[in-house]
């Protein structure tokens, strides 16, 4: 087995989302919660972004409940906080709260 070396780890704060629609079988709903996280990839501190939605994978410990999720990569916390108060983000919360059900955050620093 080939194992990585530590120094090969990059150092980030990685922003994980996951949303849940009011309405999940609405597709205009969910096209327009696609479009606004699309919007945030406007915001200039997000140095890799995914937006995607379940994966077709079928385990025990899968959970495919979430209509999409995101994952943006900062440099540091501190990009991540300018992302937090961006009138780009700030914008999308305001057109998109009524969208969902249940917003789950999970940050991570490497």
């Amino acid at each position: 087995m080939v194992r990585k070396k530590a120094s090969s780890l990059k150092k980030a704060f990685v922003h994980t989302v996951f949303f849940w629609l009011k309405n999940p079988d609405n597709t205009v709903e969910k096209a327009q919660l696609e479009a606004g996280l699309h919007s945030l990839l406007g915001v200039e501190t997000i140095q890799t972004a995914y937006i995607g939605q379940p994966a077709s994978t079928n385990r025990a410990v899968i959970d495919t409940t979430y209509a999409f999720s995101i994952s943006f990569i900062f440099k540091t916390k501190e990009d991540q906080d300018v992302y937090q108060i961006h009138p780009v983000h700030l914008a999308f919360v305001d057109a998109c709260k009524h969208l969902w059900e249940k917003v789950i955050v999970y940050d991570a620093v490497s």
